[in-house]
């Protein structure tokens, strides 16, 4: 199936005007054409399910057919990470992860951090690019960039762990109780987080966590984390 995204789609939409850009893949790269089916997300659970009507590499229509609410039944996973200097690899974090089933990123500024600012339009592009590859209906949230300080002085309900390279009681993510709850972690920026903020997490209750022996990159480190849960969601 392939699946497009049209952020404002409703339930009760009878037709629906494609982009020229979204018109031209349709007709000339999946050659698709009138009388032929086509799935469209808004990104909160709707499967719009229509027929095309009217084919042109600058225009495609579609029908309504019927449509589906679909029920979010994963539980929530929020990764706040510290953007790589290369912004490619964290634009593979943002793809990756949200093809695997992570709900919400928060981009922070640490003390190492060397990237302190991204652009949320293409941030929000490569997210919408990921669940139209992966066939999903929810879009993850993408929070702002934020710095530490004013990240942690935010409440949550989320369980809260912070993986790092340094010393400490760090905890291996299969030994975390309560690994189906709502779950917050934090990955630092390439130069680690520093020892302030780790002990800032400690004063705030986050509970130190190991994601192997070995050194990751921050994205990777993202990854890894995201992988890990949902497998450990499945197996647990």
């Amino acid at each position: 199936m392939e699946l497009f995204y049209q952020e404002n789609i409703d339930n009760n939409q009878l037709d629906l005007v494609f982009s020229s850009e979204e018109s031209k893949h349709i007709v000339k790269v999946l050659r698709k054409k009138n009388g032929d089916q086509i799935s469209v997300t808004n990104g909160k659970g709707l499967q719009w399910n229509g027929e095309i009507t009217y084919s042109h590499n600058k225009k495609v229509i579609a029908k309504k057919v019927n449509s589906f609410l679909h029920k979010n039944k994963a539980t929530k996973l929020h990764i706040a990470i510290a953007p790589p200097k290369n912004i490619d690899r964290m634009e593979w974090f943002l793809e990756k992860s949200t093809e695997i089933g992570i709900s919400q990123i928060t981009p922070l500024i640490c003390d190492h951090s060397e990237r302190k600012v991204i652009k949320d339009l293409r941030m929000k592009k490569i997210l919408i690019g990921a669940i139209k590859q992966s066939n999903q209906f929810y879009l993850p949230k993408m929070n702002p960039i934020c710095d530490y300080k004013s990240f942690m002085k935010k409440k949550f309900s989320e369980i809260k762990m912070i993986a790092h390279c340094g010393e400490g009681k760090k905890k291996e993510l299969h030994k975390i109780e309560k690994i189906q709850s709502q779950l917050l972690i934090l990955i630092g920026p390439e130069g680690d987080f520093s020892e302030k903020e780790i002990e800032i997490a400690r004063a705030n209750s986050f509970i130190e966590i190991s994601l192997g022996n070995k050194r990751l990159r921050t994205e990777t480190a993202g990854v890894f984390a995201c992988n890990s849960v949902e497998i450990l969601r499945r197996i647990i």
